[in-house]
């Protein structure tokens, strides 16, 4: 079945939603990251090591290593995905400069250098976790190492922010072995890149623990059950545009004593809003009931573990 049309209000406020998220993950490293020469994972974190040793500009490095990523991306996880992690890599990237042209450095002395590197990194982390999950939550990416992650999420059953952390730590721990210039234009010391790798560590927990709080927990799933009697066109567009299983339960509707079917399917709680987009646009008038399950487990979600009992 051809992927279904978006309302453009729909659309619109997904993009509005994804370019707020941009703006806060960029406002996190301009303001409050670049100006301690602090730095952190994904591509965003090579492009700062980059920057700090050569001079180049975040945004120029960003935009050069996300497009090969997603290029990548457009094959597995579709074009939808595609367009809006292209339009999110290409504002982050004009962003990263402009920002970091824009904002005066009396704002930045105050915020981020005066009040040290802890509560700057503290800070930046906030900002970069809530942008970042603002943007996947609508379908999108900020590029770099949460691509990849998505893109194995989609096959394993393994956290967002959990994958995208453990990524992160090879391209810190290698911020070490680059020469990093400050500001002034003097070399950093040995000793201040060991805490700036140790300020590395703490940006990513803090990035991947406020990721998972804002998208509720990558790994809950949803049970959804959909009353229509365009079920099987419901159920199609399930099965084959969004790749999840469908059980089709025969029901009846106690007050008209009429027959029914009953679509049942279950999902990650992230995936919902695109399910919800589809079954609105297949039938507005369906009637759609969505619960928290405590666990699921089988191909596609949790694997069943049991403790080995002590003899």
């Amino acid at each position: 079945m051809a992927i279904l049309k978006k309302s453009v209000w729909v659309t619109l406020k997904e993009y509005v939603i994804i370019t707020i998220g941009v703006f806060a993950y960029v406002l996190g490293w301009t303001t409050f990251l670049v100006p301690n020469n602090l730095i952190g994972g994904g591509v965003t974190g090579v492009a700062s090591i980059v920057q700090y040793a050569t001079g180049i500009k975040i945004g120029y490095t960003y935009f050069v290593v996300n497009i090969a990523l997603i290029i990548a991306a457009l094959f597995v996880l579709g074009k939808g995905f595609g367009g809006k992690t292209i339009y999110a890599t290409i504002v982050t990237s004009l962003a990263m400069n402009i920002m970091q042209a824009v904002i005066p450095a009396d704002i930045t002395q105050i915020l981020a250098v005066d009040n040290g590197k802890l509560m700057s990194t503290i800070m930046g982390g906030i900002l970069a976790g809530t942008g970042i999950g603002m943007t996947i939550s609508q379908g999108g990416s900020t590029g770099g190492t949460d691509i990849i992650a998505l893109m194995i999420n989609k096959y394993r059953n393994v956290s967002p922010g959990r994958m995208i952390m453990l990524m992160d730590v090879v391209i810190i721990l290698s911020s070490f072995f680059v020469p990093s210039y400050m500001p002034d234009g003097s070399l950093m010391p040995w000793a201040d890149k060991i805490t700036t790798v140790v300020y590395g560590f703490i940006l990513v927990v803090i990035v991947s623990t406020v990721l998972d709080l804002y998208l509720s927990g990558s790994r809950q799933s949803v049970q959804i059950f959909v009353l229509s009697h365009k079920y099987q066109q419901i159920a199609d567009a399930i099965t084959n545009d969004l790749h999840r299983g469908v059980t089709v339960l025969d029901g009846k509707g106690w007050y008209t004593k009429n027959e029914v079917n009953v679509v049942m399917v279950i999902t990650r709680k992230t995936e919902l809003n695109i399910f919800l987009k589809y079954i609105n646009a297949i039938d507005p008038d369906a009637f759609v009931s969505v619960s928290s399950v405590t666990g699921v487990y089988g191909k596609g979600f949790d694997t069943m573990k049991f403790s080995k009992k002590s003899k």
